[in-house]
């Protein structure tokens, strides 16, 4: 716990102007997620006086994950599914949408509410920006908008667009965030909405949620259970992860310090791994073994067909973020605090 408390000391300590948040209501979708709770952890540690309102569909989930602040007075948990119309929800000053499927099961085995979130979810929450004229809309997208790299290039910048095949099941989850983004854009354009777009990579750490079924949090399960870690793959592909503090500081650099109608890669070059070294580095930290199985029908439906997805941060650098967890460092604050 102690690891976790430090994590979200140090972003609550960054140099931002958090005074644009003072008297300020957030409304965060996606709050019981991994970079909505670990964000709401932040944002409810700040001295500025900030309130929230969570949006989540699960009601005991959220007990968990926010037991401080049950009751008070800044802190305000709705059971919401987004694909509904927001009602009586009150007046916000900024939304950070940050709901949606984000592991490879669900998108598999909820295809259509994966889709139906990043969009039709997304379209509630910017009604409900407009009738509240919030100073500021951040949308949450994903590096997997990239598709796959072309071979024409070694790190994805914000104008970047690579192949995705739309004819597939799979191409729900990232064909659904480019339609966000899009929507995104037209309603600045229909509503003069001031929106910002965040891309993170693929995140891991402390807040991730027990049924994830991404590879990273399998990994981390394996290894905590004193379980082989199993590759289902030659462990081949290449991407780009985040620490979820890093991710989180990000965003919040873009909330706070982003242009209007502008999108940013968060991510970190000293996390761009392998599979096969990801599993590596947490057998070796964990004294478990890697194995290698097939994977079933199910799973392999809901795999990204990207096989080098490396981002570049150059855009958010320049307004004063960086990375300040390795894989290394991240991993062990992770297993730390899980095993803990």
């Amino acid at each position: 716990m102690k690891v976790y408390e430090k994590d979200i000391d140090f972003v609550t300590q960054l140099i931002l102007p958090w005074e644009k948040l003072n008297n300020r209501t957030i409304l965060i979708s996606g709050a019981t997620g991994m970079i909505g709770s670990f964000l709401i952890h932040v944002l409810m540690k700040r001295p500025e006086s900030i309130r929230i309102i969570a949006l989540g569909r699960n009601k005991e989930t959220a007990k968990k994950r926010f037991r401080e602040y049950w009751g008070i007075d800044n802190f305000q948990f709705i059971s919401h599914d987004i694909n509904q119309p927001l009602q009586n929800i009150g007046i916000s000053d900024y939304v950070i949408h940050a709901a949606s499927n984000t592991h490879p099961i669900s998108y598999a085995s909820d295809p259509i509410g994966t889709i139906t979130t990043n969009v039709i979810g997304t379209y509630h929450l910017l009604n409900y920006a407009v009738q509240c004229s919030v100073h500021r809309f951040l949308f949450m997208s994903s590096v997997e908008i990239y598709g796959e790299n072309r071979g024409d290039i070694e790190y994805f910048n914000e104008k970047y667009c690579g192949y995705i095949d739309c004819n597939t099941m799979r191409a729900g989850y990232p064909e659904s965030k480019r339609a966000g983004e899009a929507l995104c854009q037209a309603y600045r354009k229909a509503n003069e909405l001031d929106i910002v777009i965040a891309r993170a990579a693929r995140t891991y750490g402390p807040t991730m949620l027990y049924e994830d079924t991404k590879a990273i949090s399998q990994f981390i399960k394996n290894g905590l259970e004193k379980k082989d870690i199993v590759l289902k793959s030659e462990g081949n592909q290449l991407y780009s992860y985040n620490y979820v503090a890093d991710s989180v500081s990000g965003l919040l650099t873009i909330l706070l310090k982003g242009n209007d109608g502008e999108a940013y890669n968060i991510s970190d070059c000293n996390s761009n791994y392998t599979l096969k070294q990801l599993a590596s580095l947490i057998a070796n930290l964990t004294g478990v073994n890697i194995k290698y199985e097939i994977p079933s029908v199910l799973e392999q439906s809901g795999y990204s067909k990207a096989t080098k997805a490396l981002m570049d941060s150059t855009k958010l650098e320049k307004l004063g973020w960086k990375a300040h967890w390795n894989m290394e460092n991240g991993i062990k604050h992770t297993l730390e605090y899980l095993n803990s």
